[in-house]
């Protein structure tokens, strides 16, 4: 993914609502399926670590795009965004 397409995708993300969110426990088996299917829904999601949490955002970015096939796209502060083309249904296009 080149700088450009990524920086569209940052710029999509401004105004997404956190939808996914990782506690205290870290990133756990339903915490993958929960951001495997709106990855699949949305294809482009925003996630928050918590206070209390063991991981930083950028491992716990690293481990969900690891296991998801995701892309990551930002990660700032507790917050971060990644991408993954739905497979049954794609709407978000991205410029070559």
């Amino acid at each position: 993914m080149t700088g450009k397409q990524r920086a569209g995708l940052r710029a999509m993300a401004n105004s997404l609502p956190t939808i996914l969110y990782i506690g205290k426990e870290g990133v756990t088996d339903s915490t993958v399926r929960e951001a495997y299917d709106a990855l699949e829904a949305r294809e482009l999601i925003k996630g928050c670590v918590q206070q209390g949490a063991p991981v930083t955002a950028r491992e716990a970015l690293e481990e969900l795009c690891e296991k998801t096939g995701a892309e990551p796209i930002q990660q700032i502060g507790r917050r971060f965004v990644m991408y993954r083309p739905s497979r049954e249904n794609p709407r978000i296009t991205i410029p070559e």
